[in-house]
């Protein structure tokens, strides 16, 4: 099936709340303007060089999402470029968004990237550790750099079981913290989970983005 084909076949299985982020990293300029041209603007990309070189070739109305793990001394390259970084994964990295997001006066949404899988080679925030950096003054005081929600991948396994109750405390932790100090900022609203193997359970679940990459574009490119 084409690339307009298969993002038909997933709008077609997702409610219309649920927004779709083209996961195109490692797939070149003409996989990525097919599915521009289907109607898709949020895309999905893990390293900054790949940002840059499609940026320069792309359409300008592309919403671009870091998705991979970041590391802080390539916040500056990527900042002016990106709308959302979905793997906040510690203080040091929020600190060094603020800063460079303050710099160039731009809002930059972050998702808190917590951990919910088994695996310990995920990255991202404890429950508890991200109970404490929201109630830290560090957060608090944050002006360009805003919390937009939360992020989490879900064990790799067979077990849809497993994914699903990984996804089930995503939610819910989510909804706690929301009504805990976010009661009145309509910006703290994405739920980031779910990818092409798992995002109709994902879904099922409360998300809000699915980032899906080979479900669209197929095998990677290079």
């Amino acid at each position: 099936m084409s690339i307009l084909g298969n993002i038909d076949l997933i709008k077609k299985k997702i409610p219309s709340r649920v927004k779709l982020v083209a996961v195109s990293k490692f797939h070149g300029e003409t996989a990525v303007r097919e599915a521009y041209d289907a109607g898709q603007r949020m895309f999905g990309e893990s390293r900054v060089q790949e940002i840059e070189q499609k940026r320069n070739l792309l359409p300008a109305d592309i919403e671009w999402h870091f998705i991979g793990h970041l590391q802080t001394n390539k916040v500056k390259a990527i900042v002016p470029y990106i709308q959302t970084i979905h793997s906040v994964d510690s203080r040091k990295l929020l600190q060094e968004i603020e800063k460079q997001a303050s710099n160039a006066q731009k809002q930059v949404c972050c998702l808190l990237e917590i951990h919910i899988a088994q695996e310990n080679s995920k990255y991202g925030f404890s429950f508890d550790s991200c109970r404490r950096l929201l109630n830290s003054e560090q957060c608090k005081e944050l002006k360009f750099a805003y919390i937009g929600g939360v992020m989490g991948m879900a064990t790799n396994t067979e077990d849809q079981d497993v994914i699903r109750e990984e996804f089930r405390r995503l939610k819910k932790f989510f909804d706690e913290i929301k009504a805990e100090y976010y009661p009145q900022d309509n910006r703290f609203s994405e739920i980031s989970m779910g990818m092409s193997d798992d995002y109709i359970i994902a879904v099922e679940e409360g998300s809000t983005l699915i980032r899906v990459g080979s479900s669209i574009f197929g095998h990677r490119e290079y």
